[in-house]
C-alpha cells in the first residue's frame, strides 16, 4: 500500500491571551487588549487592535496613559485560565484530526496525510468547532511540510478578510504565490541575526531562501537553515512531534511582589518554588540528586546595593519527594542570605535528573523509601482533582504577601468554583 504523501496543518488561537479574557468579556469585544508580565511588569500580549499603539515588552508604568488614551484595557496575567483554555482548544482539536503535536501553549500541528475530501473545508470546521466549542479565533495554515504550514498560517492571518483564516497551499501555484509574497523574515526559525545574514545574500523573501542551494546553507550556516530551505521548497524535512524527552534541568523561579530583606518570608518563597519544581519532576517520572538554590537584589536601581549568590545541595540520594527537596532548599537559603541588602527574585534549579533505573549506586545504597513515593502519589492526587496548594508543605504559605502583583487580574472562570462566571437576568 502506498504511503500518502505527508500534508500538515498549523492550528495556532489568534492573540491567544487577549482571546482568553474575551470569551467571558463580551463587553470588550471590540475594545483593545493587552496582557502584562509577571508582577505587571510590562506588556507580553497584545490583541490586534492594540498592537498600532503599544509595542511587545513596553513597561507598564511608562505606558499606561498612552492605555487610557486609546481607551486599551490592560490585564495582568492569568496562567491558570489561559493554561486551562489551552486544554480546551487541544482538545477540540485532537477530536479531529488523527495525530497532533502540541507546539505551545496556544499552536499545534495535525497530521492530515491521508485525509480525503476538501482540507480546506476540514480546516475551516476545525475553526468553527474551537470557535463555537471553547470561544478562541484561530487561524488554519495547511502545507506539505510543517515549515510551509507556518507560512500559510502567517498568511490566513495576514489576509484573514479574504482568506477566512484558512489557507492551504497544496497546490505548488498556491505555495508558489506565498513564497514570493513573504518576506524571509517571516519565515519559521529566521531571527533578526539570520535575516541580516541572508539579507546580505540578496534571499530577501521566503522564495527566495527555498530556491537557495540547501549544501551551501548547511555549510555556511547550520543544519536547521538547510532543513528551512528544503521544506520551503517541498521537501518534508520535519515529522510530527513524538513525545517530549524528559528534561534535564528544571528550573522555578518568580519576582517577588514587593523586596524582601528577612530571612523568613525568602525561606517561603524558596518553599514554594520547589514545591513546584518537585511537581515538574514527578510529572516526567524523574528523579533529583542536586539542587541549585540562590537568590539575588533588583540590579538594574542604581540606589540600591546589589548582591546575587547561590548555592549548590547535594541531596542524599536521588528523590522527587517535596518535603526533602524542601528541608535541603531552605537550609541552603541560611549559606547564601546577606543582611542588609533589598531582595527580588529567588530561584530553584534542579540538577542531575535522571529516571529511576539510570542511577547506578552500589549495592548499600539509601534509596527513596517507598513510603516517600506514596506520600507524593496521593499529594499529586488530591491537588490535581482540588487544585495546587490544596495539599503543601507547612512553610508553603497559602497567601503570601511577598507573592506576585496582579492587580488587573481577570477571574479565573474556569478552574475556580468561587469565580465561575455569572449570567445575570433582568
Amino acid at each position: 500500500m502506498t504511503k500518502p504523501e505527508p500534508v500538515f496543518a498549523l492550528i495556532d488561537c489568534n492573540s491567544f491571551y487577549a482571546s482568553c479574557e474575551r470569551v467571558f468579556r463580551p463587553d470588550l469585544a471590540r475594545t483593545p487588549i493587552v496582557v502584562l508580565s509577571n508582577n505587571d511588569g510590562c506588556v507580553i500580549a497584545r490583541s490586534y487592535d492594540a498592537k498600532p499603539f503599544v509595542k511587545m515588552g513596553a513597561p507598564y508604568f511608562q505606558i499606561k496613559d498612552v492605555l487610557r488614551q486609546n481607551g486599551i484595557m490592560a490585564f495582568s496575567s492569568n496562567y491558570a485560565l489561559y493554561g486551562d483554555m489551552s486544554e480546551r482548544v487541544m482538545s477540540v482539536i485532537e477530536s479531529m484530526v488523527p495525530a497532533v503535536e502540541i507546539y505551545s501553549i496556544d499552536e499545534a500541528f495535525a497530521d492530515l496525510s491521508g485525509i480525503p475530501g476538501d482540507l480546506t473545508a476540514l480546516g475551516r470546521r476545525i475553526r468553527s468547532n474551537v470557535q463555537r466549542y471553547v470561544g478562541i479565533p484561530v487561524g488554519v495554515g495547511i502545507a506539505r511540510t510543517k515549515t510551509l504550514a507556518k507560512l500559510a498560517n502567517h498568511t490566513a492571518k495576514r489576509l484573514q478578510a479574504q482568506t477566512g483564516g484558512v489557507v492551504d497551499i497544496c497546490d505548488p501555484h498556491k505555495r508558489d504565490w506565498v513564497l514570493r509574497n513573504t518576506a524571509v523574515s517571516e519565515v519559521w526559525g529566521i531571527g533578526r541575526k539570520m535575516k541580516a545574514h541572508l539579507e546580505a545574500m540578496k534571499i530577501l523573501s521566503a522564495m527566495d531562501l527555498a530556491k537557495a542551494d540547501p549544501t551551501m546553507l548547511r555549510q555556511k550556516f547550520s543544519v536547521v537553515i538547510e532543513k528551512t530551505a528544503r521544506e520551503l521548497a517541498g521537501t518534508p524535512c520535519l515529522e510530527l512531534g513524538e513525545e517530549e524527552p524528559p528534561k534535564q534541568e528544571i528550573c522555578s523561579s518568580r519576582m517577588f511582589g514587593k523586596r524582601l530583606t528577612d530571612i523568613a518570608p525568602i525561606k517561603e518563597a524558596v518553599a514554594t518554588y520547589t514545591a513546584r519544581a518537585a511537581e515538574k519532576l514527578r510529572a516526567q517520572g524523574s528523579l533529583c540528586k542536586k539542587m541549585r538554590v540562590s537568590i539575588r537584589t533588583g540590579m538594574f536601581n542604581p540606589d540600591e546595593a546589589k548582591y546575587a549568590q547561590g548555592a549548590l545541595v547535594e541531596l542524599p540520594y536521588p528523590t522527587n519527594d517535596t518535603l526533602m527537596m524542601t528541608r535541603a532548599a531552605t537550609t541552603a537559603v541560611d549559606r547564601v542570605f546577606r543582611e542588609g541588602f533589598r531582595y527580588s527574585k529567588a530561584e530553584v534549579l534542579l540538577l542531575d535528573l535522571r529516571q529511576p533505573c539510570e542511577f547506578t549506586d552500589d549495592l548499600f545504597a539509601v534509596t527513596q523509601p517507598q513510603t516517600s513515593d506514596r506520600i507524593m502519589s496521593v499529594m499529586d492526587e488530591i491537588n490535581g482533582r482540588w487544585g495546587r496548594g490544596t495539599v503543601r508543605s507547612a512553610t508553603v504559605p497559602a497567601a503570601p504577601d511577598w507573592g506576585m502583583q496582579r492587580n488587573l487580574m481577570s477571574q479565573s472562570y474556569t478552574t475556580r468554583i468561587d469565580q465561575l462566571w455569572t449570567v445575570k437576568c433582568n
